[in-house]
């Protein structure tokens, strides 16, 4: 293996521990109550929208089939795993039926 590939692989591992390591830092240091503490802890399920949420509009009935199944089983169940489980067979399962 070449020099610079080990220097690349060390930086890259250095960096990503740095990264994980500050994110520990810093959520020790974030407020455990009051209002910023409820934004924070509704952050997850916001990424998770505007991430799926482009695929759903401009996908067909799949995705659309897909998108509400997971909605009632994240509303029935309050289970992210479940929900995105359900969502990811729905939509291969839609695709497979629908398309």
């Amino acid at each position: 293996m070449r020099a610079e590939a080990v220097v690349a692989i060390v930086a890259m591992a250095g960096i990503t521990w740095g990264l994980r390591a500050g994110g520990l830092a810093l959520a020790r240091r974030l407020p455990q109550q009051g209002r910023i503490a409820r934004a924070l802890q509704q952050m997850p399920g916001c990424v998770m929208a505007a991430l799926v949420a482009p695929a759903v509009a401009q996908g067909g009935p799949a995705e659309a089939a897909a998108a509400l199944a997971t909605a009632a089983v994240m509303f029935t169940t309050r289970s992210l795993p479940a929900a995105m489980a359900v969502g990811v067979a729905a939509v291969a399962g839609a695709r497979q039926w629908l398309a």
